[in-house]
């Protein structure tokens, strides 16, 4: 990505974002192909303090100054959710390569605008789900593409968690907020993924915070191939604490346990013809 391969990938931050440590810095400590080399935030002296505290050389005052730094290669965009389209195309326009915090964007508009723009930019631009790429997800796929489980049937993805704090910004509508933005983005995503297409939505049914924000969702799909589906989340609700995805065929079943976060922990369980097993991986 750099052209050259000897030279690690240089990422700049927007935002010193809490979510950044864990997904982006310390991974990056384990890498030689990696190297965080800059962040900004709109209080220039907390981007200081995060600089300070990670190691990180450089200090941008402002979103647009870090984009334009020629000595960057990628931009990490983990701002709020209304954000992200501004600034990864500010990013592409820049010719940066972009790795995005999920929701891509606030909306299914700007999300195909962005995939326009970065479909003609030469440049790479990921939406930042890593479970994507853990060997627990791989086996999934591996599993449901070999036929073991037979002709698929139904598809299952569960993302719940509590958050009681009514003041976080994931309840906030103007920074495109609600459980369907958050927790409900990885359901989606992981349905589409196990279940091998986009389904259309049959069905949807809310639970208000607001009257513009779902604090839990709960919607029924049809696949291309004519198996069901059904995504859950929730940021508030009675099922408090779930992280899971099931995959039903006329032949077995598998049934994921934490396939969003798996290097924490996780478990596979699959039943079919086979007979009966559990699988775990090293991370």
């Amino acid at each position: 990505m750099t052209g050259n391969a000897a030279l690690p990938l240089r990422i700049g931050i927007l935002g010193a974002a809490r979510i950044a440590p864990m997904a982006l810095i310390k991974p990056a400590l384990a890498s030689t192909e990696v190297e965080v080399a800059a962040v900004a935030a709109r209080d220039v002296s907390r981007a200081h303090a995060f600089a300070a505290k990670h190691g990180i050389a450089r200090v941008h005052e402002h979103y647009e100054t870090l984009i334009a730094d020629p000595d960057l290669d990628a931009i990490y965009n983990p701002l709020p959710n209304s954000l992200h389209g501004r600034w990864t195309r500010a990013a592409l326009a820049a010719g940066k390569h972009v790795l995005c915090e999920k929701p891509f964007t606030a909306n299914a508009a700007e999300a195909r605008e962005i995939a326009d723009l970065a479909a003609t930019s030469g440049r790479v631009v990921m939406e930042a789900f890593h479970y994507r790429y853990h060997p627990l997800t791989l086996r999934i796929e591996q599993i449901v593409a070999s036929g073991e489980l037979g002709k698929l049937q139904r598809v299952e993805a569960v993302l719940c968690y509590p958050l009681p704090m009514f003041s976080d910004i994931r309840y906030n509508y103007s920074l495109a907020g609600g459980a369907t933005m958050d927790a409900g983005c990885y359901a989606v995503h992981m349905a589409r993924t196990f279940g091998g297409g986009t389904p259309e939505v049959i069905s949807a049914r809310p639970k208000l915070r607001s009257r513009q924000i779902d604090r839990a969702m709960t919607a029924e799909l049809r696949f291309p191939g004519g198996h069901t589906g059904v995504v859950r989340c929730s940021m508030w609700s009675a099922n408090l604490l779930q992280m899971s995805a099931r995959v039903i065929g006329e032949h077995g079943e598998l049934r994921a346990l934490n396939p969003v976060m798996p290097q924490f922990f996780h478990r596979l369980s699959v039943r079919s013809a086979d007979g009966k097993r559990v699988e775990r991986f090293a991370r």
